[in-house]
């Protein structure tokens, strides 16, 4: 009997003195090419580069890309349902790009996103958005209004928000297109490998408040 008390005993140590290992936090990232990796080999875009620095802060993110080349605001909401079906924890959300290349109206991009972040929020997903910088080639008012959309939906939705999805590389070049050229694709629309990589680590504190935020939820 003394035997069947000491191995229970230690048992009950072993099970008390060995962590359990926390469940990894599933993350999609939804967007258009800047998320799907245009131009890029394997490894090399913003999903791969996320994975690689949140492994490097020790941070446990399995990450799903969800970008689709050239979609605009209106292709992301008519896909966003069948995105949340297998039940992510989290979405980061990019997408924009595509609608002030077309010169669409800030109003509509803010219908479109305002009808993704609804859905998701109203499955309990963590949002975190990230914002697009409109160039001034449309004008002062439509810059004003587009830039203004991101920052509005995230207090409306209280989602997470990184404001410039190309931070990382504005805080190397400034507003020199010449500097900056050394981070983008030759369609200087994309960044290129060590563009993203500078994008990457400007997104990261963000995305370690979404880690934060999904790890708080019951």
């Amino acid at each position: 009997m003394r035997k069947v008390w000491a191995l229970l005993g230690i048992f009950i140590f072993v099970a008390v003195a060995v962590p359990v290992r926390a469940e990894s936090l599933r993350v999609t990232v939804f967007g258009d090419s800047l998320v799907q990796g245009y131009g890029l080999a394997q490894g090399e875009g913003l999903v791969p580069q996320l994975d690689q620095w949140a492994q490097a802060q020790g941070l446990d993110l399995t990450l799903s890309n969800a970008g689709v080349s050239g979609d605009t605001t209106a292709g992301g909401a008519a896909r966003i349902d069948w995105t949340l079906a297998d039940q992510p924890q989290g979405l980061i959300v990019l997408l924009g790009g595509n609608d002030m290349l077309r010169g669409l109206q800030p109003d509509q991009a803010e219908a479109n996103l305002r009808r993704i972040l609804q859905t998701t929020q109203g499955k309990g997903i963590e949002i975190l958005l990230i914002g697009m910088q409109a160039p001034g080639n449309y004008g002062p008012e439509y810059k004003e209004n587009f830039d203004a959309i991101y920052g509005d939906l995230a207090a409306e939705f209280n989602a997470l928000l990184h404001r410039d999805a190309f931070a990382g590389i504005r805080a190397v070049a400034g507003t020199d297109p010449a500097a900056a050229q050394a981070y983008m694709q030759a369609d200087n629309i994309h960044p290129n490998a060590k563009g993203v990589a500078l994008n990457v680590a400007a997104l990261g504190p963000v995305i370690l408040q979404l880690a934060e935020r999904i790890s708080q939820e019951p």
